[in-house]
């Protein structure tokens, strides 16, 4: 599946990107060139250069460190809001989809009336009504991004569940949950993938723009976001330095989106077989193979 998956250029991008933010996040824990919370008025909106390699904002605080240190915001947001999101995502599945016919039909309308409300604006709200924290961000991206996951997957599970082998499993006795976890997940595994990334995707995103307009994590958390809103007054004057998160942000959000469709190619069974027939098939010149 890994050659799969490096084989295609998204699939590259994703992981290089990806790996590294990783790298970078674990790295910042130990170290950052200087330290990122430290102003430093002697040392204003100095251009990129050795002694700071992005320059400094209005502060005098080293920019490379606070993105650096903010890779560790990111990088827990993102997982965070995903395992939640999964979680969610699966137990409304299953109410759904192997739960008696009225259950079923309630479950689906109040999935309707939820998925009506968008994913920023939901956590706008909680953030409002709880309080701007990171825990905040991650639990209400995680839960409006989960109900998204039941009303797509909703439709897939339904397919799989009519299937020959899951009515075989059924009939030999293997419960609902069994049924879930061994065959209805699994199968469906490539549509999770695409949503699961797009939630974690969808979770960078929210928190910068939920930290951009003051509502994300707190003023001793590093943040891509409050740093862009630091910088976003002064883009006029200094136009380099609000580069740097912005870039930052587009590249995560780019990345963890072209994850789910590079692993959905290489572990959807319908595509990696037509994959695997067409570089088996002969190249022909003519009505003779050649070579």
């Amino acid at each position: 599946m890994i050659r799969r998956l490096v084989s295609r250029p998204t699939g590259v991008f994703a992981v290089v990107v990806l790996g590294l933010l990783v790298v970078l996040a674990v790295v910042s824990l130990f170290w950052t060139p200087q330290d990122p919370f430290r102003a430093d008025p002697f040392h204003q909106w100095e251009a990129p250069g050795p002694a700071h390699w992005f320059g400094t904002d209005a502060s005098g605080r080293d920019i490379a460190s606070y993105l650096l240190a903010g890779t560790r915001t990111t990088v827990l947001v993102a997982v965070g809001s995903g395992v939640i999101a999964s979680a969610v995502g699966i137990v409304l599945t299953a109410i759904g989809s192997l739960t008696a016919r009225w259950v079923r039909e309630g479950m689906a309308v109040l999935l309707d009336i939820l998925v009506a409300f968008p994913t920023l604006l939901t956590a706008m709200l909680l953030t409002a009504i709880a309080g701007g924290s990171l825990g905040v961000v991650i639990v209400s991206v995680g839960l409006s991004f989960g109900v998204t996951i039941a009303r797509v997957a909703r439709g897939e599970i339904r397919r799989i569940a009519r299937s020959d082998y899951v009515t075989a499993a059924r009939a030999s006795g293997v419960g609902g949950a069994g049924v879930l976890f061994r065959h209805l997940v699994p199968n469906a595994a490539p549509l999770f993938t695409v949503q699961l990334s797009l939630a974690m995707a969808t979770a960078v995103l929210a928190e910068a723009g939920l930290s951009y307009l003051g509502y994300g994590a707190g003023s001793n958390t590093a943040s891509w976001g409050s740093l862009l809103s630091d910088l976003q007054t002064y883009i006029g004057v200094h136009p380099w330095s609000a580069t740097w998160p912005g870039a930052a942000i587009a590249l995560v959000v780019a990345a963890l989106s072209l994850l789910g469709d590079a692993v959905r190619d290489a572990t959807d069974p319908r595509l990696t077989t037509s994959d695997r027939a067409a570089g088996d098939a002969p190249v022909t010149g003519g009505d003779r193979p050649v070579g």
